[in-house]
C-alpha cells in the first residue's frame, strides 16, 4: 500500500494535460528564460502536453521547471477531477482546471509530508493520527471542482503542520538540547552560507533559505528540512540518509554528486551526474 500512495505522489506527465505548464506564472529570472502568464501555455509545450526541452530544461534557462514538483497533483486533476477532459478539447473546463491544479498541489504535497511521516518509526505513537489526516486530506483530493475551489488550504494545512511539527520533535528528541550556532534555526537566513563539514544532525531548518549555502559534507542526518530553499545550495558529499521533509524538488534545485547521501524516497538528479 505504500509503495503504491508513494507512486501516486509522483508526477505522470504522460497522464497529465501539461498543466504546470499552463496554468503557473514565472517571470524572467534566474530560474526562467522568460516570462509567462498564468493559464497560458509555455512555449516549450508541445501540442501533445510533452515539454519540448524536457531533457534540457537547466541549459535553456528553465531550471524552476526542473525543481517543480506536482506531487501527483497534475495528473489527478487531468484525471479524476475532470474525467481525463483535455482543456485544449473543452476550452470552457480550461479556468476552472488551472485554479483547482495549485489547490490539489498544496494537497498533495501535505499528503507526501504525512505518508513519509507514517514510514517513520520514531512517529509510531501519532500514526492513528497522521493517518487519519492523511485519510481526511486524500478526500479533499476527490472532490468536485467546486468543493475544491471552495477548500481553505491555510486553514487545512495548520491541521497538517501541527501533526508534522509533533513528528520532527519525535525524530529529532535526542537532539532537541543540542547547542547550534544562534543563526541555525527555523526560518534562517543562511543565503551563501559557508556550512561546510557542519555537524547539523538534528537541526531544525524548517523553511531556512539556504541559498547557493556550502554545505559540503555537512551532516544533515534527522535534520528537519520541510521548506528549506536549497537552491544552488552545494551538497556535494553532504548526509541527508534520514533528514525528514526533504523532497525531489529540494533536490533538484540544489548541487551534488555521487558522493552526497540522499533519503531512500528521493533520487540522484540527472545534472549531478553531469560532468
Amino acid at each position: 500500500m505504500v509503495n503504491t500512495m508513494l507512486e501516486n505522489l509522483r508526477a505522470d506527465c504522460n497522464h497529465c494535460f501539461g498543466l504546470c505548464c499552463v496554468a503557473l506564472p514565472y517571470a524572467k529570472s534566474a530560474d526562467f528564460a522568460v516570462d509567462k502568464d498564468g493559464g497560458t501555455p509555455c512555449q516549450n509545450l508541445h501540442t501533445n502536453h510533452q515539454c519540448m526541452i524536457h531533457s534540457d530544461l537547466r541549459q535553456k534557462g528553465f531550471r524552476g521547471c526542473v525543481a517543480y514538483e506536482c506531487f501527483g497533483a497534475g495528473q489527478k486533476v487531468s484525471q479524476v477531477t475532470f474525467e481525463g477532459k483535455d482543456w485544449r478539447q473543452h476550452p470552457t473546463l480550461a479556468k476552472d482546471m488551472f485554479a483547482v491544479l495549485p489547490i490539489t498541489q498544496q494537497l498533495h504535497e501535505m499528503l507526501w509530508y504525512l505518508q513519509e511521516a507514517l514510514l517513520i518509526k520514531a512517529a509510531q505513537e501519532i500514526h492513528l493520527d497522521l493517518q487519519n489526516m492523511f485519510e481526511k486530506t486524500e478526500q479533499l483530493t476527490q472532490q468536485s471542482k467546486e468543493q475544491i475551489l471552495k477548500i481553505n488550504v491555510s486553514e487545512h494545512r495548520a491541521q497538517v503542520n501541527d501533526l508534522l511539527i509533533r513528528t520532527s520533535e519525535l525524530v529529532r528528541a535526542n537532539t532537541l538540547h543540542k547547542k547550534f550556532p544562534k543563526n541555525i534555526s527555523r526560518g534562517s537566513n543562511l543565503i551563501g552560507a559557508n556550512l561546510k563539514g557542519y555537524d547539523l544532525k538534528g537541526a531544525n531548518l524548517r523553511g531556512a533559505l539556504l541559498i547557493a549555502a556550502d554545505l559540503r559534507n555537512a551532516d544533515l542526518r534527522k535534520a528537519d528540512l520541510i521548506g528549506a530553499d536549497f537552491r544552488d545550495a552545494d551538497l556535494r558529499g553532504a548526509n541527508l540518509t534520514d533528514s525528514i521533509f526533504l523532497t525531489q524538488a529540494q533536490v533538484n534545485a540544489a548541487r551534488g554528486d555521487h558522493h552526497t547521501k540522499l533519503p531512500p524516497l528521493l533520487n540522484i538528479p540527472d545534472h549531478w551526474r553531469e560532468k
